[in-house]
C-alpha cells in the first residue's frame, strides 16, 4: 500500500502551470514544511517535502493556497527516474497530492500573517462552501396527511 498522509506549512507560494494539448491540465508543485516530531541537536526542525498536484486539486491550490498556510493531504509517494542534460541518471521523490485540505482556520492565518508582518494584500479569496447534493433545504412544509412509507 502506498498511502501518505502529511500535516505541514507551505514553505512557498505554488509553482502553477498547465500542461500544452487539447486539453490543457492545472500542475501545481509545491514544498510542504513537515515539523518533526522528535529532532537531534543540531538536526533541522522540518523536512521539506516535495510534492505535486494535478487536475482539481492543483486548481484549488492555485487559488487559496499561499505560502505559510498550513495544510493536509493524502496521496502517494512516487519515485521515478530521468536523464539530465549530461545523460546522468537521476531519481526524484516527490509525494503526488490526491486530496489537499485546510488545517486552520482564516481567522488563525490572517491573525498570525499579521502579527509576523505577513502581506495581507496577497491573502487568497475565501474558497466557497461547499453544498452538498444530498442535503437541501426544506422549502416545502409536511403536511401530516401525507402518505409516509413507514
Amino acid at each position: 500500500m502506498n498511502k501518505v498522509i502529511l500535516l505541514g506549512r507551505l514553505a512557498k507560494d505554488p509553482e502553477i502551470r498547465y500542461t500544452q494539448g487539447a486539453e490543457p491540465m492545472c500542475v501545481s508543485r509545491f514544498t510542504l514544511a513537515v515539523d518533526r516530531r522528535f529532532k537531534k541537536e543540531g538536526e533541522p526542525d522540518a523536512d521539506f517535502i516535495f510534492c505535486v498536484a494535478f487536475r482539481r486539486t492543483a486548481e484549488f491550490m492555485e487559488r487559496y493556497i499561499k505560502k505559510g498556510m498550513q495544510i493536509s493531504l493524502c496521496g502517494n509517494i512516487s519515485v521515478r527516474s530521468f536523464e539530465d542534460n549530461t545523460g546522468q541518471r537521476k531519481w526524484s521523490t516527490e509525494v503526488i497530492a490526491d486530496e489537499v485540505n485546510f488545517a486552520e482556520s482564516r481567522a488563525a492565518f490572517e491573525a498570525r500573517m499579521a502579527k509576523g508582518g505577513g502581506d495581507m494584500s496577497a491573502l487568497p479569496p475565501a474558497p466557497p462552501q461547499p453544498v452538498s447534493p444530498e442535503f437541501k433545504a426544506i422549502t416545502e412544509s409536511i403536511d401530516e396527511d401525507d402518505d409516509l412509507p413507514f
